[in-house]
């Protein structure tokens, strides 16, 4: 490789090792000022779903239009992360926070003033982009501001407030959507993202190298950018209307693979690359990102799931189905910072490891979830989930930006975020896809078993894939309350044995991430030795 990256070249200002004078630059007040900035964005990542059924309702969208609400926003944001967190690495990682944080809270502004649902996906596209600024920004200040012993726990309360916020999405936007409006979901983002940029004017320090290099690797920006639009895409529209044998989809991904290599080559050419490729030399770094993908996959896919069991099979209402989350929420609440002090002592390969494993058997476990599975036996299992996603979040988060050099910390910020979305994106669409065939292959079977006359309306099939009964069912012509009975039976009792599935599928992955995580150890780039990822 030609180009040299060394400590000499960029070298760091140290992080804080004492107690700071003052409120700049104070290491627990900058991870409370960053908190704040962040629980803005996890909290947007599931709030907003809540409020898609009253969006489509006032501004009339279409199902397509909806879907990318949520669509647009991932997309910005996994495109830009990494490039994201380079321009934190080279111009600051404080500049580029609040940057993200202000960007952010007008962006949300506009949604909530928005008369169209054109405007509204434009705007979340908006989102994203600032979004993508301030998250790896986040993981670089704490990386730089935090003494190493003290890292772990600081990434640990980092891990809760994200896993608290995404957990409390649809608790907030439930009361949010049903008391105030639609608008109130994104209105709420300005006096927060008003709070975070004071709170960040007045404590955050710039951390960034002395001899910041010049040149800017835009060409790879460009095949990085298009390399990871083409695979989010190509696995969205896969899991969306394409399908997974689609030349379309294959297409896009074979697009993907392509310009990664692309990109890859390029990398090896310029004099300041993006990505140092040198990076991936690291096992235990290599091992983290794969291992944040495949948490994510089986985590965010799994949920996806189970917010359709609640509503669909169980009846509640997205409040109630909100506060059956709590265990899981309180349990990543309560173990993130212990995961922390655990990984401090004992270095992330034990945590992790078990982790992924108490995440595999909560999968399993939700594989016995029926129809008729109590709250208690329900809690169980999503506090399990909570107690095993914690030291992954906090560890896999350590274990990439730990074995980073620290002036590619917000690239390896980056890298981690991205990972979690890819991870995710992927969870969707395949379980989704795996739960789509499981329902093709049982529906009409069950539909015979119960003894129901007639051929099945094939919008019947399609409900079968959300467990959700149609309303109007009770009033087409020739319904009885009996016949009503047996067609939900049929519906959640189909979708049931697709989630399970779905569920078994997600928890292999949880198991193979658990292998992955033996590989997996505490970073060893002290601020004085990142020399060891020279490339």
């Amino acid at each position: 490789m030609t180009s040299q990256i060394t400590v000499a070249d960029a070298a760091p200002e140290p992080p804080v090792t004492g107690p700071a004078k003052g409120l700049r630059g104070h290491p627990w007040l900058t991870l409370f000022s960053v908190a704040i900035g962040v629980m803005m964005v996890a909290l947007d990542g599931t709030i907003v779903a809540i409020a898609n059924p009253a969006i489509q309702k006032d501004l009339g969208a279409s199902l397509a239009d909806v879907q990318w609400i949520t669509n647009g926003y991932l997309l910005a944001l996994a495109v830009a992360l990494i490039t994201a967190g380079k321009l934190g690495d080279r111009f600051g990682h404080r500049q580029t926070f609040l940057i993200g944080i202000a960007g952010f809270a007008l962006a949300s502004g506009a949604i909530g003033m928005s008369d169209s649902i054109s405007l509204v996906i434009a705007f979340r596209v908006l989102q994203g982009l600032f979004g993508a600024l301030l998250m790896p920004a986040a993981l670089g200040l704490l990386r730089a501001t935090f003494p190493a012993e003290k890292l772990n726990m600081a990434i640990g309360i980092w891990g809760m407030v994200i896993g608290a916020s995404t957990a409390g999405g649809p608790i907030v936007g439930g009361l949010l959507v049903e008391h105030v409006s639609w608008q109130s979901v994104f209105f709420i983002n300005v006096p927060v993202g008003v709070i975070a940029l004071v709170l960040g004017l007045v404590i955050l320090r710039d951390h960034r190298a002395e001899k910041a290099p010049r040149s800017f690797d835009l060409l790879g920006i460009v095949l990085l950018s298009a390399a990871m639009a083409s695979l989010i895409w190509g696995i969205i529209k896969a899991g969306e209307s394409w399908g997974w044998g689609s030349a379309n989809t294959w297409g896009f991904l074979g697009g993907a693979v392509l310009l990664f290599a692309l990109f890859a080559f390029w990398e090896t050419k310029v004099a300041e690359p993006l990505i140092p490729l040198g990076m991936f030399r690291s096992v235990p770094l290599s091992a983290g990102v794969v291992l944040m993908v495949l948490m994510a996959f089986a985590f965010m896919g799994g949920l996806f799931f189970v917010t359709f069991y609640l509503q669909g099979v169980k009846g509640l209402s997205p409040v109630d189905s909100g506060w059956h989350l709590l265990p899981l929420t309180a349990m990543m609440i309560v173990s993130s910072p212990l995961a922390g002090a655990l990984i401090t002592k004992f270095g992330p390969r034990i945590p992790l490891v078990g982790g992924m494993v108490c995440t595999a058997v909560a999968m399993f476990g939700m594989v016995t979830l029926s129809t008729d599975t109590g709250t208690l036996a329900m809690s169980l299992w999503f506090a399990l989930l909570g107690l095993g996603l914690a030291p992954v979040m906090v560890g896999a988060t350590e274990v990439i930006v730990g074995n980073a050099p620290l002036e590619l910390s917000g690239v390896a910020g980056g890298l981690q975020q991205a990972a979690m979305q890819v991870g995710g994106a992927l969870g969707t669409a395949v379980l989704g896809a795996v739960m789509s065939a499981k329902v093709s292959a049982d529906f009409a079977g069950n539909w015979q078993a119960a003894g129901i006359p007639g051929p099945a309306d094939p919008r019947l099939e399609q409900a079968a894939e959300f467990g959700i009964v149609p309303a109007e069912l009770a009033k087409a012509p020739g319904m009885t309350p009996d016949l009503t009975d047996r067609i939900g039976t049929v519906i959640h009792d189909t979708f049931m044995s697709g989630m399970g599935l779905a569920f078994t599928v997600a928890g292999v992955v949880a198991v193979i991430a658990a292998v992955v995580a033996l590989f997996t150890k505490r970073g060893t780039n002290a601020e004085a030795g990142a020399g060891a990822a020279h490339v």
